[in-house]
């Protein structure tokens, strides 16, 4: 197989193409194939990726032709469809796009590419074929996941030594901090990275932070939690703002390229993390984190929350419950559970190197996605 079709509706925030630029790219370093990524919003696009021209309808972007996906009209043909093609999500891909599949000799092998769960049932539908209702089509279902009975999770190749060497050098760290006004006292405190959605528990964590016994500085992305920024500094801060309130710093960073975002989660002694895409990027970075899961309707979030913590090993009670309460699952404030929560920090980090090993023991996601092409072709 010499080439891969990969279509991305970006519906809210930037983890659809957060994620599918990163298998993209994935893709085309480390496999023999040419990888097309169709995608309906480069506006967002260009925020994690600055090369994106927003006006451009093709383009090559680190070997990757980029496709704007405009509207469902577009008219194709087989010449037009890859060995491989990918729908993020249910996509919902053009259907002259789907009529060109089916008369492409050989046929492309035909995924969903599914959300990321630790609940038990993705294992039983990892892989599972649909047939296409009325044309000679099918499409299997792909699950990425915390198992080697699921796809696993993105991981390019040398990450963790790149993470290993990054965190052992403490001239890396500094040099890395001090482009956003970093002091050699905020170095010492405890470092916490934020990312969260708008609903999280921000002010009371402010509140608690400030009396903390010891400092604490917290580093907050351009455009999250804007609502508690504002009230917090009684402005709306921009982009280099910094706050000092008794024991707490709080800097506002410019919005990240994806590798930068890596290396802050490598930087940081607590990452709270959200979605999906920074969800996987911080247990690769061997540091506690608290995610903040996306929510649904009914609360079937706060399942697929729970799944995740039953499997996770690098937990403390503390982190459960703050983890717990900073997604309303249980009335427990954050303020009250923070103390616990932050004198487990060093149990929780020293229990975190198993973890990325045993993930990665399963292979990842983007090599275990080819191998599963090649068997069914």
């Amino acid at each position: 197989m010499t080439s891969l079709t990969l279509f991305c509706k970006v519906v809210d925030n930037y983890g659809d193409i957060g994620i599918c630029w990163r298998l993209a790219k994935q893709l085309a370093a480390e496999h023999p194939i040419n990888v097309t990524l169709w995608v309906n919003d480069l506006i967002s696009f260009q925020r994690l990726c600055r090369a994106v021209n927003v006006d451009s309808a093709t383009q090559q972007i680190n070997g990757i032709t980029v496709q704007h996906w405009r509207d469902q009209n577009g008219l194709f043909d087989a010449v037009d469809v890859g060995d491989i093609v990918i729908e993020f999500l249910g996509c919902d891909i053009p259907p002259s796009y789907i009529a060109a599949m089916a008369a492409r000799v050989p046929q492309p092998v035909w995924l969903n590419f599914e959300g990321l769960s630790a609940e038990q049932w993705v294992e039983g539908c990892h892989t599972l074929s649909s047939p296409h209702p009325r044309l000679s089509l099918t499409k299997y279902f792909f699950f990425p996941g915390f198992t080697n009975k699921t796809g696993g999770l993105l991981c390019e190749n040398g990450l963790l030594q790149q993470r290993q060497v990054f965190q052992q050098s403490p001239a890396e760290i500094s040099a890395f901090l001090a482009q956003f006004g970093v002091t050699a006292s905020e170095l010492t405190s405890t470092k916490i990275s934020l990312f969260c959605y708008p609903h999280a528990p921000v002010l009371a964590l402010f509140d608690v932070w400030q009396k903390n016994a010891s400092a604490v500085t917290c580093f907050i992305p351009e455009g999250v939690a804007t609502a508690a920024l504002q009230q917090w500094f009684g402005y709306a801060p921009t982009t280099g703002t910094h706050l000092v309130r008794g024991a707490l710093t709080v800097r506002v960073l410019p919005f990240m390229s994806q590798p930068d975002y890596d290396k802050l989660l490598w930087a940081c002694d607590v990452n709270f993390v959200r979605g999906e895409d920074s969800f996987v990027r911080a247990q690769w970075a061997n540091r506690p984190f608290v995610w903040h899961i996306y929510p649904q309707d009914n609360n079937l979030h706060h399942v697929k929350l729970n799944a995740f913590l039953q499997r996770y090993t690098a937990k403390t009670a503390s982190l459960v419950d703050f983890t717990l309460s900073w997604n309303a699952v249980i009335d427990q404030p954050v303020a009250a559970i923070w103390p616990s929560f932050q004198a487990d920090i060093p149990l929780i980090a020293s229990q975190t190197f198993d973890w990325p090993q045993q993930l990665i023991s399963h292979g990842d996601l983007a090599a275990n996605l080819m191998k599963f092409c090649e068997s069914i072709r």
